[in-house]
């Protein structure tokens, strides 16, 4: 039996467990999909070793830009991201081969690109500064848009949320939360943005999925900003990796 897994830490509630083993159930799939909840991603060779029979891998927090040093081969797409979060495995002979994608980026732009229209959105906010962050960006732009990261933090090419006024949400009408502030149980959390300059030209999209509806995207809403959330991303992430696992190339 084939076996496929998630590899990140902490784990918790896995979209990913349910939807692969489901599909495996619906379509009679001689497969399983588990997860590997490692406390460092030094713990990838064992997992290897003790499940020969692993063929694909997807990577979450906060691995997906640690892992690279790990493999074999990178898609262009995520050599420029800079992040990894699915992995083809392979054997020839005695050696494996790990072979790393990002299906951020496709589950990402797929997900957006209906709620765009070129003439009210040019610019846009990526909030957080993780691997995640890196494959929105990239999509934003593949898609024409200007972008700028939010953090924290001090950082170079970044502006601090304190510094976003009416102003610069105006300007970048485009947000996108790729922090897990919101995310269940902390439900009553939402980033901090001068909510009240939105308009029915903001766009807010959260890759949260639990709760369905974050206080991000509540409070943007009251303002007439159209929201999505990440399932879409999610779903159409799952489609991608399952054909990256099994594509000749």
């Amino acid at each position: 039996m084939d076996k496929y897994g998630l590899i990140g830490f902490p784990l918790g509630h896995s979209f990913s467990i349910s939807y692969f083993n489901q599909k495996f159930a619906d379509e009679g799939i001689d497969a399983t999909y588990e997860n590997f909840e490692i406390s460092t991603i030094d713990a990838l060779p064992e997992i290897l070793d003790s499940n020969p029979n692993l063929r694909g891998l997807n990577v979450t927090i906060p691995y997906k830009q640690k892992v690279i040093s790990f493999l074999d081969y990178l898609s262009p797409e995520a050599r420029a991201i800079g992040a990894v979060n699915v992995i083809r495995v392979t054997h020839e002979g005695n050696d494996t081969i790990l072979k790393g994608f990002n299906s951020d980026v496709i589950g990402f732009t797929k997900s957006i690109e209906p709620m765009l229209d070129k003439k009210w959105h040019k610019k846009a906010l990526i909030l957080g500064t993780g691997g995640a962050s890196k494959a929105i960006d990239y999509g934003l732009r593949n898609l024409g848009l200007e972008t700028v990261f939010v953090s924290r933090y001090e950082r170079p090419g970044t502006i601090q949320y304190k510094g976003i006024t009416p102003e610069v949400v105006k300007e970048y009408n485009v947000i996108v939360n790729c922090t897990p502030v919101g995310m269940y149980p902390h439900t009553e959390e939402c980033p901090e943005l001068p909510y009240e300059a939105m308009d029915s030209h903001t766009i807010l999209y959260d890759l949260i999925y639990n709760p369905d509806a974050t206080l991000f995207m509540k409070k943007g809403e009251q303002y007439g900003a159209n929201t999505k959330n990440g399932l879409e991303m999610l779903l159409l992430q799952a489609f991608a990796s399952w054909e990256f696992w099994h594509s000749k190339e």
